[in-house]
C-alpha cells in the first residue's frame, strides 16, 4: 500500500467525453523522474480504491494526470466526477523505470504513444532533461478520433517554438482530417508515413524509441522496429527500444 498524502483538485480540463486532465496539489509528493507514476486514491462505497497513473507533468507543487474514464472501472468514474476543491489521496513518491535516465542516449528520440499513453511524454517535453540529451525529439500520438488528441494545442505550439528540434505527429484511425495521419501507428511506421512526416529516419545508430499505450500497439510497433534491426534496451544488453506496459 502506498504512503498517502492528502491532496485536492486544483483544475480540470475535459478533452472529450470521458477523457480529461486533472491537476492536483502535490505539496507532499517527493521529487520523481518524468515518466514515473503515482497512485491516486479515493473512497468509493466505503472502500479505499487506488490505481497507478503516469504523471503528465514534471515534479512540482502541482501535477497533472491524463485519464480516460472506464465506465465499469472501480476508480475512474469517481475520479471523473471530481471538481475543483474536491479531496483525494496521492502517493508520496513516484515509481517506475520508464524514464530518460534508464533510456539510451542517441541523436534522436521518438516518443510513440496511444491514448493516455501520451502522459509520460508530456512530462518529458516540459522538462529540460530531454532537450539537454537529444538533438531532436518526435512525439507520435495515436487515437481513434481527433477529439481524443489531448494536449494537441500545446504540442503544436511547441513545434512552432522549436523548429528543427521538435516534431509532433498526430494520427487517428476513425476519421479523415487535414494535417493528421490516418492509420494505426505500426502501419504508419511500416509504410514510411511517420518518418516522412517527421523528415527523419529511425536507425539503430541514431534513434531511441520509447513506446507507451495499448498492448496491441506496443507489440506491433516493437515488432516493426525489431525487423529494422533495433532491439529492446536492457541494462546488460543496450538497445534502442524502451517499452512501458501499464495494463
Amino acid at each position: 500500500m502506498p504512503n498517502w498524502c492528502q491532496s485536492k483538485v486544483l483544475a480540470r480540463r475535459e478533452w472529450a467525453p470521458g477523457l480529461f486532465t486533472v491537476t492536483i496539489d502535490a505539496a507532499g509528493v517527493q521529487p520523481f523522474e518524468c515518466g514515473q507514476f503515482l497512485h491516486l486514491g479515493l473512497q468509493v462505497n466505503g472502500e479505499l480504491v487506488n490505481r497507478p497513473y503516469s504523471v503528465a507533468s514534471p515534479h512540482g507543487p502541482q501535477v497533472e494526470f491524463f485519464v480516460v474514464r472506464v465506465d465499469d472501472g472501480k476508480l475512474t468514474p469517481s475520479l471523473g466526477n471530481l471538481i475543483e476543491g474536491d479531496e483525494l489521496l496521492v502517493s508520496d513518491r513516484g515509481a517506475g523505470s520508464f524514464t530518460l535516465n534508464r533510456s539510451p542516449s542517441s541523436r534522436d528520440i521518438w516518443l510513440i504513444g496511444t491514448g493516455t499513453g501520451l502522459a509520460p511524454f508530456i512530462a518529458m517535453v516540459r522538462d529540460a532533461e530531454i532537450w539537454n540529451r537529444y538533438e531532436r525529439v518526435v512525439i507520435v500520438h495515436g487515437t481513434r478520433f481527433a477529439a481524443d488528441l489531448g494536449y494537441r494545442d500545446e504540442l503544436e505550439r511547441l513545434a512552432k517554438e522549436k523548429p528543427g528540434r521538435f516534431v509532433y505527429i498526430p494520427a487517428i484511425t476513425r476519421e479523415e482530417l487535414p494535417g493528421v495521419l490516418k492509420g494505426r501507428l505500426n502501419q504508419l511506421l511500416v509504410n514510411g508515413q511517420l518518418e516522412q512526416a517527421a523528415q527523419m529516419t529511425i536507425t539503430p545508430s541514431d534513434s531511441t524509441v520509447m513506446i507507451c499505450g495499448n498492448p496491441d500497439m506496443l507489440d506491433a510497433v516493437e515488432q516493426a522496429l525489431l525487423e529494422r534491426n533495433l532491439s529492446r534496451h536492457r541494462s546488460k544488453t543496450p538497445g534502442q527500444i524502451v517499452v512501458e506496459r501499464y495494463w
